[in-house]
């Protein structure tokens, strides 16, 4: 029987269960939170980034999650520096290129702060240096990808929370807790 788990990962976690080749390390790791036997992260999410990873025992759910050839939806929030403007939120639309190549397009739009969880550490503020919130979707999930989408438009990301991943969302779930699909 397929099993579905959706954690809501802090900040600071690594997205793996162990922590190998740093012997008497003291990161965290999903083992911390999680004692389910036979589940497996679908996808990574950085250590400093926060939200919603989907575990899972059934492997081809996993790949279909995982794998950008199936375009399975991902939205983030993210906290960036500076105002954006009308050609920053529309290169970021039309995709951008980096150093592995151009992105596919992200719907992406400016929102109000949203109402999260208190960051412990919380984001570094400078009251000299505006800073925003945007929402973006995306449909591959490469290395640091929304980092690196908004700091190549100018827009360097000081928060980011993964909220939904294909049907699946953060609604109700606090930080550090999980509950099965």
């Amino acid at each position: 029987m397929t099993r579905i788990i959706l954690f809501n990962k802090p900040f600071d976690v690594l997205s793996q269960f162990t922590d190998k080749g740093t012997e008497g390390t003291t990161r965290r790791t999903l083992s911390e939170f999680i004692d389910v036997p036979g589940v497996y992260p679908a996808g990574r999410l950085d250590r400093d980034s926060e939200g919603l990873m989907v575990l899972t025992n059934n492997g081809k759910l996993q790949a279909k999650i995982s794998n950008p050839k199936f375009r399975s939806p991902k939205s983030y929030l993210a906290q960036v520096e500076g105002h954006p403007t009308d050609d920053q939120l529309e290169q970021l639309r039309k995709g951008v290129v980096l150093k592995d190549g151009p992105t596919r397009p992200a719907q992406v739009e400016q929102i109000m702060p949203p109402a999260l969880w208190d960051r412990d550490p919380p984001v570094r503020y400078r009251k000299t240096v505006p800073d925003a919130w945007l929402r973006l979707t995306i449909t591959e999930g490469r290395n640091r990808q929304v980092r690196r989408m908004t700091a190549h438009v100018d827009l360097p990301c000081l928060r980011l929370v993964r909220w939904s991943v294909g049907e699946w969302s953060l609604d109700g779930i606090a930080p550090g807790t999980w509950r099965d699909a």
